[in-house]
């Protein structure tokens, strides 16, 4: 059983947030509401010969990527049980808010080459 509230099914506003690789920006990740999530490469990074995909289920294009739920590339970055009360808790974010939590704790210092910054 959680202690944690859970957020609402209804969220009025979006958010979003940069995604770097390497330190280099190379798209948005988007929570249109609490069923539609988008990532867009960035039209800049798409150019550089140097871009690579952020994940093998997302190859390079110039398409967005939609998902009911948060990526699973994503949501695989943040903790899970105990970890995860604790920080959320700790900001003050309802157990499922995994956009939140990705907003608070993926800035750096991540277990990948994939850190996010708030817009």
């Amino acid at each position: 059983m959680h202690i944690f509230a859970y957020k609402s099914q209804n969220i009025v506003n979006m958010r979003s947030c940069n995604i770097y690789l390497n330190g280099t920006f190379c798209g948005v990740l988007t929570e249109q509401n609490a069923h539609l999530y988008t990532f867009t490469y960035d039209s800049d990074y798409l150019k550089s010969p140097s871009a690579v995909r952020i994940c093998l289920a997302m190859p390079l294009t110039s398409r967005s990527y939609e998902s009911p739920n948060l990526f699973p590339f994503f949501s695989n970055m943040l903790p899970e049980g105990s970890n995860r009360q604790f920080l959320c808790k700790d900001y003050h974010l309802a157990y499922d808010d995994d956009f939140g939590l990705l907003l608070k704790i993926a800035t750096s210092d991540t277990i990948g080459a994939v850190t996010v910054k708030a817009r």
